[in-house]
């Protein structure tokens, strides 16, 4: 296939792209900025069909699928006025350009993946979610995420299906949030947040990009597909996990009063949680390599 790419300089691009090129897909970057494109691969640099900073240098009739991953990181600044509407427009305004195109397109991607979140269904006690469930909460992470995947969903039609990927805590050492945990808990100081009791979703990195191959592979797949583990856990029994994957204690508990001073309306990702399960992907036959929290932080802390 030739694979129109966003956001392939992020945690799941960079794991995304060696597998891609692996299977002999030839893949068109969409990127910001070229030049750093060298910096976020280990060396050598993947080879790429081509690298293109303007959308309209892209042919869509002479693309078989689009894979949306591009967005500013939600959790990297407090979430301001100013920083809600990036975390917004850097979603909603490409995934509108790329829609355009598909729908302008004679011969169109005949797939589009396209990013989302299981922010989507705000937070939620500790009932199994899949993806059939529609009572969402109403606030920020669900209007986010509800408004990119209704605009995704405009380049459905016969010609074209559309995958919504609702991401859960995509588990790395190489970024995201597990890197952020990782130096409190190495020196001994990690462990539960608030209550302990929210429910955390996550996939480890290497579950992720699969499941992305997966569904490129399987044309049957359409609408939302929840890229979680079948297994999700409280929030006390991962601080657990990873305090005992290094071998360190689990003793210390981050108040909710400190991390709402400390973060604001960004903490409550961290505070409340939702337990997705990714019934799709299972009932489709998708094999996950770490369905289990234990497996998944003991593969990852490996010496490489």
């Amino acid at each position: 296939m030739k694979i129109l790419l966003t956001g392939g300089t992020g945690l799941i691009g960079q794991s995304l792209i060696p597998l891609l090129l692996k299977q002999e897909h030839q893949i068109v970057l969409l990127t910001r900025n070229k030049d750093a494109v060298n910096f976020k691969f280990d060396k050598p640099v993947p080879h790429l069909e081509a690298v293109v900073e303007d959308i309209d240098q892209v042919d869509f009739n002479c693309i078989d699928a689009v894979i949306n991953l591009a967005g500013e990181p939600i959790v990297n600044k407090r979430w301001t006025k100013k920083q809600k509407a990036l975390l917004c427009e850097s979603r909603w305004q490409l995934t509108r350009r790329l829609v355009e195109k598909i729908r302008q397109a004679k011969t169109p991607p005949s797939t589009f993946i396209s990013g989302s979140a299981i922010g989507i269904y705000g937070r939620q006690n500790e009932q199994f979610i899949d993806e059939s469930f529609q009572k969402f909460n109403p606030e920020f992470s669900h209007t986010l995420c509800a408004e990119w995947e209704k605009i995704a969903l405009e380049a459905e039609s016969a010609a074209t299906r559309v995958c919504l990927l609702r991401t859960g805590i995509v588990l790395s050492t190489k970024g995201g949030a597990l890197s952020k945990m990782l130096p409190a808990f190495k020196f001994g100081f990690g462990g539960p947040i608030a209550s302990g009791k929210q429910i955390m979703s996550w996939i480890h990195i290497d579950d992720m990009v699969q499941l992305i191959l997966f569904l490129l592979e399987h044309p049957t797949l359409s609408g939302p597909v929840n890229a979680t583990a079948p297994n999700p856990v409280s929030n006390e029994a991962f601080s657990k996990a990873l305090a005992a994957s290094l071998k360190r204690p689990c003793l210390f508990r981050v108040p909710e009063t400190v991390l709402k001073l400390a973060m604001g309306e960004m903490s409550e990702l961290l505070i409340y949680g939702q337990a997705v399960v990714p019934r799709k992907l299972t009932e489709a036959g998708f094999e996950f390599r770490y369905p289990q929290l234990d497996r998944a932080l003991e593969a990852l802390m490996l010496p490489n």
